[in-house]
């Protein structure tokens, strides 16, 4: 109560004749006053302190980021001095965009495409690389194009496109605190530990995936090729597994 409503300051004039509960309406004021006080003052406290450990985590991801980064060039450069092939890691997180509408599909895809939370067109989502995904993705294959994002491709879209889901709601993500209200019980208290989360595909990557509400591009600019046929035909086409290239057409629909 204290938090939340303005307490109105009134006192009592020296040596006036006062009704009793009007005293006692001054002395709550007055214990509201003091409550409301102690408690900004608490939450602020806790709000500095909380900003100083996300910048903290901020520094600690950028040096996990660049020294991971810093292995894979090594790695590289030692696999073509011995005169052998360096095989890249196998990619965790896909990115998935829907590229068609509804017309002329078929229920099983269309249900594919529910569960993938691709309701509609040019919609994005994040998604973790496993069996049952890749399987999914295989129905739904001539709908929709993926590939693995980038750290640059991934926090941009956070930053620019990002919107949470709170109370079935779509909010824009303003304010850390709308992150820290949804997923505090995780340990994600703001947007890099949010951006963290998605890109290494770490244990609560379901529920902060679950969080963003699919992303709404724009159509690309430049447009599509052609949609009916697949990026890897010969011909060239829009549909299927880009792998890196996907961030290209990202950034041309962000």
């Amino acid at each position: 109560m204290a938090e939340r409503y303005a307490i109105s300051k009134e006192s009592v004039v020296e040596g006036a004749v006062v009704p009793e509960q009007y005293k006692l309406k001054v002395q709550l004021n007055a214990l509201l006053a003091e409550e409301k006080k102690q408690a900004l003052a608490a939450k602020k406290k806790e709000r500095s302190e909380q900003r100083h450990a996300l910048k903290m985590r901020t520094l600690k991801y950028d040096k996990e980021y660049a020294a991971h980064e810093k292995k894979l060039v090594a790695l590289r450069r030692e696999a073509k001095l011995a005169g052998n092939f360096f095989v890249e890691p196998e990619a965790k997180l896909l990115f998935v965009i829907r590229i068609t509408g509804i017309m002329k599909l078929s229920p099983k895809p269309r249900k594919v495409l529910q569960l993938l939370r691709l309701k509609q067109l040019h919609n994005g989502v994040f998604l973790k690389v496993n069996k049952p995904i890749l399987n999914m993705l295989k129905l739904v294959q001539p709908y929709v194009t993926y590939g693995y994002p980038s750290l640059k491709t991934t926090r941009e879209l956070v930053y620019k496109r990002g919107f949470g889901k709170v109370n079935k709601s779509r909010i824009p993500l303003t304010d850390n605190e709308i992150i820290t209200n949804s997923l505090g019980d995780c340990g994600i208290y703001g947007m890099e530990d949010l951006i963290h989360e998605i890109y290494t595909v770490g244990p609560y990557f379901k529920q902060a995936s679950n969080f963003l509400w699919p992303f709404k591009l724009s159509a690309p600019k430049g447009g599509f090729i052609c949609k009916r046929h697949g990026f890897c035909e010969q011909r060239g086409g829009d549909w299927g597994n880009r792998e890196d290239l996907v961030n290209e057409l990202i950034r041309r629909m962000m």
